[in-house]
């Protein structure tokens, strides 16, 4: 009877060592699934960042760009109002 018992505790084993070897082999499976899931996501971020460099990158320029429009347009008017102001005899 004891041998029997034996028997059993050995193919009891047995059979939860090769649940675990299943286990670890669909648990590798996912990681590498997860892995490459993740590379991809970071891929995107990446060129979603970039694109968000550059346009703040072009935003400023643009700001810049306005900023100096806005001077130059300032400085125009002034040279029209003297060039075409009354003047007092």
């Amino acid at each position: 009877m004891e041998t029997n018992e034996e028997g059993k505790a050995e193919k009891t084993f047995k059979n939860f060592g090769k649940r675990v070897d299943e286990f670890m082999v669909e648990f590798h499976e996912a990681s590498e699934k997860l892995r490459k899931e993740f590379e991809v996501k970071l891929d995107e971020l990446k060129v979603s960042a970039e694109k968000l460099k550059k346009e703040a990158e072009n935003n400023e320029r643009w700001r810049e760009v306005e900023g100096n429009l806005k001077k130059a347009g300032d400085e125009l008017s002034n040279a029209f109002k003297a060039a075409f102001k009354k003047r007092n005899p």
